[in-house]
């Protein structure tokens, strides 16, 4: 199978070709980027070209690590002629045009691509298989929907208390192109809330994904920090269960809801998890802390550039092609 990666040389861009570069059925034939163009493709005879410079139908599979807006144009064109996508962005993530101008302050240049399949295997595993394009998941969103998801499936939160997420990641999840906020001497000893208030984009993300699981929820109240780190995301979820379970119930209906996905650990209880545990993973590790009778302490970690983007982005090609979910990634 042949795959071309667009915007190969951004963090994600990397590892997405480091991953493609371990999968058996995979020949990597170009890498693009308009930053890095002429420069070696790590660990390959490939150097980066611009977008401009390949022909888009000598792949049967591309991969869209592009900024938002420029990545649905060039989904269109390979839907256009056949080829198979996979888009890192958020340009069919959200289901309405009206969602994408709202959060991303766009019109969405192709609305016809937005049927595309949300790609969070561990939820939406049927809907990936054997299909042509593929929305792969935020990593803010990843995080916290595979933290949720049993409670969700349940109908279990107090439809009338807020869901309360608190959020951290490493600076890696804000892009390679350089920002006051990024910068060594900002983000070095410390850290920064950001993007508060509703005001990040995944939140409609997040929302959307929550309400195909259950009508019967709270608000989102969601507040991102950037942390001194390179890598990882940590996102801290509090919520209030309704009369169907209670706290003491929820590790046991965890660990036997993702008992069989191979990506998700579940931890033992009184162990919490780390950022470190996902580092460099390719799983989301969840542990899980009753506060009272009817409130829990849901931690879930990731490491924001594999299972939060590029590691996810493999288990739908695997889907999508009929290979094992998790080949290349354990």
């Amino acid at each position: 199978m042949k795959v071309g990666v667009y915007g190969a040389a951004g963090y994600a861009g990397q590892d997405m070709v480091e991953l493609l570069l371990n999968h058996p059925h995979v020949e990597l034939i170009f890498a693009t980027s308009s930053t890095s163009a002429g420069e070696i493709v790590p660990n390959t005879d490939l150097r980066y070209v611009p977008a401009g410079d390949v022909t888009m139908t000598d792949a049967d599979l591309v991969i869209l690590a592009l900024p938002h807006g420029a990545s649905a144009v060039a989904a269109k064109q390979a839907v256009d002629n056949g080829v198979r996508v996979l888009d890192l962005s958020a340009d069919m993530r959200l289901d309405t045009a009206e969602s994408y101008k709202q959060w991303y302050d766009l019109d969405h240049p192709h609305p016809e691509l937005l049927d595309a399949p949300y790609g969070l295997p561990e939820i939406n595993r049927d809907a990936l298989r054997n299909v042509q394009k593929v929305a792969v998941p935020g990593c803010y969103p990843t995080t916290t929907l595979l933290g949720l998801y049993p409670l969700l499936a349940m109908d279990a939160l107090d439809a009338n208390a807020p869901i309360i997420v608190d959020a951290k990641s490493g600076v890696t999840g804000a892009g390679r192109t350089p920002k006051p906020n990024t910068h060594f001497v900002t983000v070095h000893d410390n850290l920064t809330p950001y993007k508060t208030g509703r005001k990040h984009r995944h939140v409609g993300e997040i929302e959307q994904e929550i309400a195909k699981i259950t009508p019967s929820h709270g608000i989102l109240i969601f507040c991102p920090h950037l942390l001194p780190v390179a890598r990882g995301l940590m996102a801290s979820i509090y919520v209030t269960l309704n009369h169907r379970i209670t706290s003491d119930r929820v590790h046991s209906l965890y660990t036997n809801h993702y008992a069989d996905e191979p990506l998700v650990n579940v931890l033992p209880l009184g162990v919490d998890a780390q950022l470190k545990d996902a580092v460099l993973s390719n799983h989301c590790t969840i542990s899980i802390t009753p506060v009272t009778d009817h409130q829990v302490h849901i931690t879930s970690v990731t490491d924001n550039l594999r299972k939060g983007t590029a590691s996810q982005a493999i288990q739908c090609l695997n889907l999508m092609y009929g290979f094992e979910e998790t080949l290349s990634l354990i």
